[in-house]
């Protein structure tokens, strides 16, 4: 007889990360539960192209019982919890709501996790903003953190939690702390895709210019599916630990412009008009991550290119534009 199949429970289904996660643990034969705000009332949104193959289950982050019922219920081999609002801006108008989507989240799982069945192992989703203005860049896992928005501050609290209870209860617990990745699924309102879908806008006569904010911003990009690829190898290590996943090379809005009209065949500088109300504080340390110790350790390596994350970008708004 089979051996049934391994079952994994992920927070975040329905965004761009944990669409392409699902897709990766099902080509693998895993059983797939995504926890999904207002289901059954509401899309997969970018896992929509998933229903019938992932099994959905409502779960509100803000709900610590019903997220401990979830893990109780499913039973999983392995945990990623990817959700949390992730758009930076607005941690800003709702820092309590942020703090306490992110931190308290958190906590309700991993004390699920420690008092259900301790052997879940569990991935959690940070961010290098964590490391904030750190002084050196790139950054390393042991980068001192300094940072300076309530979403970063909230994710550096569930990192430190995370390391905690992984030293003191023997919890399987890996933080991936991740750099910025994009993809086709990203949400318009983040600059990534709003340039992307600028230029196909622009080549298909839909729209003459696209406000920007800082174009000499620095940020490292990758391709979302190789992060997740990440996520995964970590929690098939024998022992856990927290990895940097990035590509580890700095590019500015303005590169990634460039490079999304190009594939066109534009001049992005003819159609960029900087809007002073989306021009955030200069930042003085440039995000970029040291992906050293995930591709020693987990074999693990960007496979998509900045240019051709932007191409693929660009092609897929083009052909949802046309």
């Amino acid at each position: 007889m089979a051996e049934p199949p391994r079952r994994a429970l992920v927070t975040g289904l329905t965004g761009q990360d944990g669409s392409f996660l699902a897709e990766l643990l099902l080509s693998k034969g895993y059983a797939v539960t995504g926890v999904v705000r207002g289901w059954p009332h509401v899309s997969l949104d970018a896992g929509e192209h998933l229903r019938g193959q992932v099994e959905a289950v409502p779960g509100e982050l803000l709900d610590p019982a019903g997220l401990r019922a979830t893990v109780e219920r499913v039973r999983p081999h392995e945990l990623y919890h990817l959700a949390a609002p992730s758009f930076v801006p607005d941690s800003w108008e709702r820092p309590a709501e942020t703090c306490a989507a992110i931190v308290d989240s958190t906590a309700a799982l991993l004390e699920a996790v420690r008092e259900i069945d301790p052997t879940i192992r569990v991935f959690l989703a940070n961010t290098g903003a964590i490391f904030g203005e750190a002084g050196e860049s790139p950054q390393h896992e042991d980068t001192r953190c300094r940072p300076h928005n309530p979403y970063a501050i909230a994710k550096l609290a569930a990192h430190q939690l995370a390391g905690a209870l992984r030293a003191r209860d023997g919890l399987y617990v890996c933080s991936g702390i991740l750099y910025n990745h994009e993809s086709e699924r990203r949400p318009p309102r983040f600059v990534t895709r709003k340039l992307t879908r600028a230029a196909a806008e622009v080549e298909l006569g839909l729209a003459g210019e696209v406000e920007v904010g800082d174009l000499g911003a620095v940020r490292d990009w990758s391709f979302a599916g190789d992060i997740v690829r990440g996520a995964w190898l970590m929690l098939q290590q024998e022992q856990p630990d927290d990895f940097i996943l990035a590509s580890g090379q700095p590019h500015t809005v303005a590169e990634w412009a460039r490079a999304a009209f190009a594939c066109v065949g534009r001049d992005a500088d003819q159609y960029l008009r900087v809007a002073g109300e989306l021009v955030r504080v200069p930042e003085s340390t440039p995000m970029v991550g040291d992906p050293t110790r995930a591709r020693k350790r987990l074999g693990w390596e960007v496979e998509l290119g900045f240019e051709q994350l932007v191409e693929r970008m660009v092609r897929a708004d083009l052909e949802a534009l046309r």
